[in-house]
């Protein structure tokens, strides 16, 4: 009975669910070779500084994707960027575009039913619901997810078998428990999360492998390779689950320990310019800055300040770095720089490389170093 309602989940999903990004559909970004001066905008972690960039970067990208629909995991980050900067900025078009996008899928998702690419926009339409609560934006995931957990686990590879899902799916079940108070959907996902996590994640080095495929895997200089990006979806991933996680739910500690581990890894491993390298253990490897990534882990360790999950005179100077060096990446026009473009391991790129999700990524960022700046040192 649920392979015969999975079969025709996916068949009408495939055909009603159009708007999945490619990469190389324009709309999601590019790299050109001459993308102009950079932006003279102050690294200083003020309110007003943050705000110019934010406002900078979230105009030039409003401009390239306003008449785009997409349910692709691509514009995921940007859709929560855009409600992040639509509040930080008082811009209603950014929340008002993400809204349009939900209405035009009605608030479906992509077509793959266990796939957690297909479910990270479902992080942008339980936002909404969370500021107005209506619905009908509810009923297509409560619908989908339910199918997915009477479906039986594949037992030869775990659900979320490389480190991205880990911010794709996990945040989504997360706000759905909390918007329905129905713990099935938290307990799902924390089953799967550690299970991801005895894969993946690197006890002594205190980073997760992208997938299975990389454990093994070494860079030039003999060290383990791990992605700074892949790590970046990891942290911002802890940090939006935490968040959307009861304070009593009883494994919470075991996510607020990972998080610190990884966040004083990464602290070590911060550049001197601010940001982190598209591989972490060998910076050399990769000269030129990785901006998602570093955009990630900057969200990620200001969401852990505030919240006093990490303390804040270890961590608000890796946070100003870090900030300042994501402010060097913007042009003139708003683009924001050295993005790395869709991929699974380290790479190299030219300085205008530009994608949503790295976008998307800063503008987060920017919402929680905002909020951090306007809190008094502790």
């Amino acid at each position: 009975m649920v392979a015969a309602m999975l079969f025709l989940l996916t068949a009408t999903l495939l055909t009603l669910a159009p708007g999945l990004a490619r990469a190389d559909d324009p709309a999601a970004g590019d790299a050109p070779a001459q993308p102009g001066p950079r932006a003279r905008l102050s690294p200083a972690m003020r309110p007003v500084d943050i705000r110019r960039a934010a406002a900078l970067v979230a105009a030039w990208q409003y401009g390239r994707v306003k008449d785009h629909d997409s349910l692709d995991w691509t514009f995921a980050p940007l859709y929560l960027g855009f409600l992040d900067a639509s509040t930080l900025l008082h811009q209603p078009r950014y929340a008002d575009y993400v809204r349009g996008v939900g209405r035009h899928f009605d608030w479906g998702l992509g077509p793959r039913l266990q796939h957690a690419d297909d479910q990270a926009v479902a992080q942008a339409w339980l936002a909404l619901h969370a500021r107005t609560p209506v619905p009908a934006m509810l009923q297509p995931l409560r619908e989908r997810y339910d199918l997915q957990m009477r479906t039986p686990d594949d037992p030869q590879r775990p659900l979320w078998w490389w480190c991205d899902a880990l911010f794709m799916a996990p945040p989504a079940w997360a706000g759905l428990a909390q918007a329905t108070h129905e713990r099935a959907y938290l307990d799902y996902m924390d089953r799967q999360w550690w299970i991801t996590s005895a894969l993946l994640y690197d006890p002594t080095e205190h980073l997760y492998s992208r997938d299975a495929s990389y454990l093994h895997r070494r860079e030039a200089n003999g060290r383990k390779l791990f992605w700074s990006r892949g790590n970046g979806w990891v942290m911002a991933g802890l940090a939006r689950v935490l968040t959307l996680m009861p304070g009593d739910y009883p494994q919470r500690p075991r996510y607020v320990q990972q998080f610190r581990e990884i966040a004083a890894r990464l602290a070590q491993l911060q550049g001197a310019d601010g940001l982190w390298r598209a591989g972490l253990l060998d910076a050399a490897a990769y000269p030129r800055p990785e901006t998602s990534g570093s955009a990630f882990i900057v969200y990620a360790l200001a969401w852990g300040v505030r919240h006093h999950v990490l303390e804040a005179a270890t961590y608000r100077p890796v946070i100003a770095r870090g900030w300042g060096g994501l402010v060097g990446e913007i042009y003139a026009d708003g683009r924001l720089g050295d993005i790395q473009p869709i991929g699974a391991a380290p790479g190299h790129y030219p300085p205008g490389a530009s994608y949503v999700y790295g976008v998307g990524a800063f503008l987060l960022a920017a919402g929680e170093v905002d909020a951090l700046s306007r809190e008094k040192p502790r």
